[in-house]
């Protein structure tokens, strides 16, 4: 079974007409014909029923065309693949992260891509949003993976990759550790560690106004390592999203009351075609298994 023969074959049962076929596969209608005819003979059955010039799919005919249909398919999608990967060439998809992301995940998604597509290559930037987003208006980044909370939907085409809750963080000895679980009204008048890059900031912040929370900030930063390592000198405690964290002696509780979350996305601009190395971690991050 050839796939010419079963490209004629689907041809022949969408026009029932050899002729018409013919020239939609761009072959003589003889080619096809013998074509169809070796199809045939091979498969033991009669795929098309010939009436003169008049031409119908047999019973068996109908029976297989779905599977004719599939092979078809998949053989195109194979053949786009391996388009894909020649047109790759080794040129760096540029991918942008929101520095407050942490690399954990990413990193496992990564593991993963280079295992199913091997000829991708990847060069990762970390900055905040508006730096992000200005690099990709200028097509300084192919993709980004950022959260879209504050990005105008129609500025923004993205894939959800997962939902993530803010935690406190403290080191293990601190009194808190030994809830569960953390209201904002527990952590009034502790002393904490403000974390200025955070996209929820203001958010968290406002929050804590509404709810009369008096926060002490003892030590600011932009930088998340900067963050946990005060935290676990005994600065004071910190909100943080729990997939960032990257200390693992440091101590977490679930912040609720209210409960706080982002979602982590990854984004690039509408209307603007990816290359086939975007392309595939596209497919990549759709097809991963996310962590929640």
């Amino acid at each position: 079974m050839e796939m010419h023969q079963i490209r004629y074959m689907l041809a022949a049962a969408r026009t029932l007409n050899f002729t018409r076929a013919a020239e939609e596969c761009n072959v003589s209608q003889p080619a096809l014909t013998r074509a169809i005819k070796a199809l045939e003979g091979e498969l033991s059955t009669p795929l098309f029923h010939r009436d003169g010039r008049r031409v119908m799919l047999s019973d068996f005919g109908r029976s297989v065309l779905p599977n004719m249909q599939q092979i078809l398919q998949e053989a195109d999608a194979a053949r786009a693949i391996a388009e894909n990967f020649r047109l790759l060439n080794k040129v760096p998809v540029r991918i942008g992260v929101l520095s407050t992301i942490g690399h954990v995940r990413l990193a496992r998604f990564f593991a993963r891509l280079q295992k199913d597509f091997p000829g991708v290559e990847i060069a990762v930037s970390e900055g905040s949003l508006e730096h992000l987003r200005n690099k990709l208006e200028n097509d300084d980044l192919d993709l980004a993976v950022v959260n879209p909370l504050d990005w105008p939907r129609d500025e923004l085409r993205t894939i959800e990759l997962y939902q993530e809750r803010y935690v406190v963080i403290m080191p293990p000895d601190h009194r808190l550790a030994q809830f569960d679980a953390i209201k904002l009204s527990d952590l009034s008048g502790e002393a904490y560690v403000d974390r200025l890059s955070c996209e929820m900031r203001e958010l968290v912040m406002a929050a804590c106004e509404s709810k009369g929370v008096e926060l002490y900030a003892r030590f600011r930063s932009e930088r998340e390592d900067w963050i946990q390592a005060m935290v676990m000198a005994h600065i004071g405690f910190a909100f943080m999203p729990e997939y960032s964290i990257t200390l693992p002696e440091l101590t977490q509780r679930p912040l609720t009351e209210p409960a706080v979350s982002r979602t982590v996305a990854l984004a690039s601009l509408p209307g603007r075609p990816h290359n086939p190395g975007a392309a595939a971690i596209i497919r990549a991050a759709q097809m991963f298994a996310w962590p929640g």
